[in-house]
């Protein structure tokens, strides 16, 4: 079959592979959508510290289960729409230890440190394996990245006497965003420099939107929360100034949530982190529970799929759309892959 390969920086091809064959206890999915992530574009770029090449790039997936081996409850069957879990834990480390499976040490993430799914097919152990009732498979390639900012969202304890703002309304922003409605925060802020991000963020549960590149960005959030500062900020951009803007504007005793890495090393005024005696927290991946959230909250239909899938291709096309997003990627939210088209729940 046939699999798109990102083979140097800046270089795709298409490269012929196996067909995969389930062992026991695994399922074998025939791949619907696949949605191009950020560390897709990174691996493009050569710009991503993990990966090594050529590697193959996909992890936001919507299949269907085509077979299933020995071994697989029968809760999982022939015909059903499903997303996976692209991450592999070693089960030894520290962080496995305290059940924190999504930030293992020897973490293995398909499309990064492992070879994706970009192919027609791909067998995967069952326990990988989440059925969402009623979702497309169009939607079920949402979950995995809308599942990173849920996953921030709780690493930041979000909850309904809560002022959160989103630094940045990519994909993972967007999710995060989501998230602090379905938490029910009190507010939700939408930090972007782009008014159609903006925009998308409001159908995404944000109550306030802030073009920071228009407005100075301390006067409007100090002017939307009564001069505290939001208590929650989460920043999904991964750049210096809002690494360190995170820090500046949350409120005292606040928490700040980093999903981005920030392409450059960063310099702090360590005294507010002391001040204002912070929790500042890294979130990585997701968990069970984290994919659980985002899908319900895709079943309840609160989150704007039309606007975020700002580009669908076929696999044909996937190479020239990784490059289009490189070279311009304010134009861009979630450009999704379709390989075989079966959109309705």
């Amino acid at each position: 079959m046939n699999a798109l390969v990102i083979d140097a920086p800046g270089k795709v091809s298409f490269r012929q592979i196996p067909d995969p064959v389930p062992a026991e206890g695994e399922v074998l999915l025939r791949i619907c959508h696949i949605g191009f992530c950020g560390s897709d574009l990174s691996t493009f770029r050569g710009v991503n510290p993990m990966v090594s090449y050529p590697r193959i790039p996909g992890h936001e997936v919507g299949a269907v289960v085509e077979t299933v081996a020995g071994g697989v409850p029968e809760s999982i069957q022939p015909g059903m729409r499903v997303t996976i879990s692209p991450y592999t834990a070693c089960g030894r480390c520290p962080s496995c230890r305290q059940g924190r499976t999504n930030c293992c040490r020897d973490n293995q993430t398909l499309g990064v440190q492992r070879d994706g799914v970009l192919a027609p097919r791909c067998a995967v152990p069952w326990e990988k394996v989440f059925p969402f009732e009623g979702l497309s498979t169009r939607e079920l390639a949402l979950v995995e990245p809308m599942s990173v900012g849920f996953h921030a969202v709780g690493r930041g304890r979000i909850g309904e006497s809560d002022v959160v703002a989103v630094f940045g309304c990519g994909a993972i922003g967007l999710g995060a965003v989501a998230g602090a409605a379905f938490s029910g925060a009190r507010a939700v802020i939408a930090v972007d420099v782009d008014d159609g991000k903006l925009s998308v963020a409001r159908k995404a549960g944000a109550t306030h939107a802030v073009n920071s590149a228009r407005v100075n960005l301390r006067e409007a959030l100090q002017e939307i929360t009564a001069g505290d500062g939001p208590n929650a900020v989460i920043e999904a951009v991964g750049l210096p100034q809002t690494y360190r803007a995170a820090i500046e504007e949350v409120a005292f005793a606040g928490r700040v949530v980093y999903i981005g890495y920030a392409k450059a090393p960063v310099e702090y005024e360590t005294k507010l982190f002391v001040q204002k005696e912070l929790d500042v927290l890294g979130s990585r991946n997701a968990m069970p529970e984290d994919f659980r959230r985002a899908a319900r909250a895709l079943q309840e239909g609160r989150f704007p799929v039309d606007d975020v899938i700002t580009r669908t291709v076929s696999l044909a096309e996937a190479g020239e759309a990784l490059r289009a997003w490189s070279e311009s990627p304010q134009d861009f939210t979630k450009i999704q892959v379709v390989l075989s088209d079966i959109n309705k729940p």
